[in-house]
């Protein structure tokens, strides 16, 4: 049996959504509405974003469609930057999630397996079968859709009513951003770079802020993103273009280098970049998804440096926080969201998001309103 709202008794079981066929080849549709099975539920999407990571699929990065198996399992609706309405129930649904219909809420971008051992431990967010939204059909479709299943193992979080609209749509990227910053392990004295003000880094530069640390150091060749990052509470902008990072970081460490650097260009540059910038005896955090090999000199890491390198993927743990932190205030989306369209816009979205004319854009499935 499933519960559902008035809207959802409707005998029109179609809806509009974007699917991805292919590199390039994404495509406005009338496609079936989901329905929820058992201890399931169907979201009403409010909005979704296009990720940096969506936007390096649909140009055919190796990483999503290289190999005889490749990550993506065409035809998928994409998508995981989304929130939504509780629209519909499956049996058990509501005490499973502890939801109601009209609930206003957010899936974790992954749906774990809850049977590998990562997911056993507690570390769900390194799930070995790793089903993220919108990139495969296994579990479900993404969130670029006026309906969505979230099946029984999604990670599902309520939002504050209060909440603006444009600040929920970053939930997701915000909670990424925490988990990185956290990896960085930030103290007081701490001199911190974080390379790339796109729309994740920019939330990096607010949340580093939070954690009070002696000096704040942004890097990007984009003034207009420098000045939104010294907005943010960034200390120093540096435009590599212009300036030399090196010896702007050196000349405000005694000529030591960077405490933390955490690498958000999504470019290989980035990654040599920050070898050269940060002390011995440094904090390396890497977040990007690049679109091509990083190749560098390793024997800084271990020779020259002995460096802790680490690693932070979405973000685990980290969206009762990204919740807490817009409820308060504290962290924003002014600024950062700068485009909206419509579903069947999806041509003109995704040129803007792919060119540096937007910082993040949103796909609307309706009013894009709540």
């Amino acid at each position: 049996m499933t519960l559902s709202d008035g809207n959802s008794q409707r005998s029109n079981r179609r809806m509009t959504a974007i699917v991805c066929h292919g590199p390039e080849d994404y495509r406005v549709a009338q496609v079936e509405r989901p329905v929820p099975g058992e201890r399931e539920m169907v979201l009403r999407i409010a909005s979704c974003g296009i990720c940096a990571s969506d936007c390096k699929c649909w140009s055919g990065a190796a990483m999503f469609w290289g190999g005889d198996n490749p990550y993506v399992k065409p035809p998928v609706i994409p998508g995981h930057e989304f929130y939504g309405h509780v629209d519909e129930l499956g049996s058990g649904a509501a005490e499973h999630f502890g939801v109601r219909i009209g609930d206003r809420v957010i899936a974790e971008q992954i749906v774990p397996c809850d049977q590998c051992r990562f997911c056993r431990t507690g570390k769900y967010w390194m799930c070995e079968v790793h089903n993220i939204f919108g990139f495969q059909r296994v579990v479900a479709d993404g969130g670029m859709a006026e309906y969505m299943r979230i099946p029984r193992t999604a990670r599902v979080h309520k939002i504050d009513e209060g909440i603006p609209a444009d600040d929920a749509a970053i939930i997701e990227p915000l909670s990424c951003a925490i988990h990185t910053v956290n990896r960085g392990d930030i103290q007081l004295d701490d001199v911190v770079v974080i390379a790339g003000s796109g729309p994740i880094g920019l939330m990096m530069v607010q949340v580093a802020k939070l954690k009070t640390p002696k000096l704040l150091i942004v890097i990007d060749m984009i003034d207009e993103r420098l000045q939104l990052a010294k907005s943010f509470g960034a200390d120093v902008i540096i435009n590599p273009r212009e300036q030399d990072a090196l010896a702007v970081v050196r000349s405000v460490t005694d000529g030591y280098g960077c405490d933390v650097y955490i690498e958000a260009t999504g470019s290989p540059t980035g990654v040599e970049q920050g070898l050269n910038l940060i002390r011995k005896l440094g904090r390396f955090v890497e977040f990007s998804v690049f679109g091509a090999p990083a190749t560098v000199d390793w024997s800084i890491i271990g020779d020259r440096k002995e460096l802790d390198i680490r690693g932070a993927h979405l973000g685990p743990y980290c969206y009762p926080i990204a919740i807490n932190l817009l409820s308060r205030g504290l962290v924003t989306s002014k600024g950062i969201v700068t485009h909206r369209y419509r579903l069947d816009e999806w041509d003109r979205a995704i040129a803007v998001a792919n060119s540096l004319d937007s910082i993040k854009v949103l796909m609307e499935a309706r009013s894009g309103k709540g």
